[in-house]
């Protein structure tokens, strides 16, 4: 009997391939157990309020400990006693670190003492951010450097603080907090949309590198969220009326999603070691839909804007929304109040 030997290494490599393919894949798509997050240590930047404050929340009540990172002492204060007031959460598992993540030696600060008072760092979120609301010819130059810095240059460098100790243990969970604004063009949010598309790109690089070393990366795509926190927008152009649709359209069961929902997501896909999700149906279709037609998208997003965002006829200086008149309906500030007490926001 002759043994053809091309076929023979063929049907080797063949094998060879398919089990180093199959082993790699169930390294890669690992699921931890449902009650891994017990006592692992989670880092979570913006943490005081928002959907940084519900992840410490979902974190939190399933076991973890939380150390919550935010400028402002008063609302980490705030943070933790909604944190503690179930008995659930219990107060020597939630360090309060208050830290400007445009200072690297902030960061450089802030993961010490995380690490001196739990030990090591087993889940960096990434989730501080900020938003810029009005049209485009509108927006200075300024804005879009406040932007980066905050939401994209601080994110890698908290991320460059903590990674020494993961690769060391070889494991480890960063998630990044990104946007649905990170994968579809927004009209009016351009330098949000711009520091999201950033921070996408870089976050899905970080996973196709990390992940054969132990390490999982989830990027979090959501849609717009009722976290209370319009009213810490940075509005240019027609300061009202910029701020009654970004209002209105934060607050607006259908056109925004539950932050506690959200929560809740993110926690179920870092247990399941996904790499990517999305939070809400609009944003799932907004971004397979842009992926096969980006053109059609960019004009489909053109249109609307055109249609239904205020024309940029007045400018100003970018001013914080809180210090807007907000809207004046009803219904609208039962919905904004409802959402700023449970989310530690200030009221419109």
């Amino acid at each position: 009997m002759t043994i053809n030997k091309r076929k023979l290494s063929a049907t080797l490599l063949t094998g060879a391939g398919t089990v180093i393919g199959a082993a790699i894949g169930a390294r890669l798509l690992k699921r931890y157990p449902p009650d891994w997050i017990s006592g692992k240590v989670v880092l979570i930047t913006g943490g005081s309020r928002g959907l940084g404050l519900c992840l410490a929340r979902e974190f939190g009540t399933a076991g973890a400990r939380l150390a919550l990172i935010a400028r402002d002492r008063e609302e980490l204060e705030r943070a933790k006693r909604l944190l503690v007031s179930s008995d659930v959460i219990r107060s020597e598992n939630v360090l309060l670190i208050e830290a400007d993540l445009t200072r690297p030696a902030d960061i450089a600060q802030l993961v010490h003492r995380a690490v001196d008072y739990f030990g090591r760092i087993d889940i960096l979120i990434n989730n501080a951010s900020l938003i810029h609301v009005g049209p485009i010819e509108r927006q200075p130059i300024e804005v879009y450097r406040e932007a980066m810095e905050t939401g994209y240059f601080a994110m890698i460098e908290t991320i460059q603080a903590v990674l020494p100790q993961m690769l060391e243990r070889g494991n480890g969970v960063i998630v990044n907090i990104a946007s649905i604004g990170g994968k579809v063009p927004v009209p009016h949010l351009a330098p949000y949309t711009g520091m999201k598309f950033a921070a996408v790109g870089f976050s899905e690089t970080l996973n196709a590198e990390l992940r054969p070393k132990g390490i999982r990366v989830t990027t979090v795509c959501p849609g717009l969220m009722r976290t209370g926190s319009f009213p810490n927008a940075i509005v240019t152009g027609d300061l009202e009326k910029e701020y009654r649709w970004f209002a209105i359209a934060s607050t607006t069961p259908g056109l925004s999603h539950s932050a506690e929902a959200a929560g809740r997501k993110i926690l179920r896909a870092v247990r399941a070691g996904r790499a990517e999700i999305t939070i809400g149906p609009d944003a799932w279709l907004a971004a397979r839909f842009a992926a096969v037609a980006p053109e059609t998208t960019q004009m489909l997003a053109g249109t609307a804007g055109a249609l239904l965002l205020p024309k940029s006829d007045s400018a100003s200086r970018p001013t914080e929304a809180r210090h807007i008149p907000p809207p004046q309906s009803r219904i609208f500030r039962a919905l904004a109040n409802r959402a700023t007490e449970q989310h530690n926001e200030p009221r419109p």
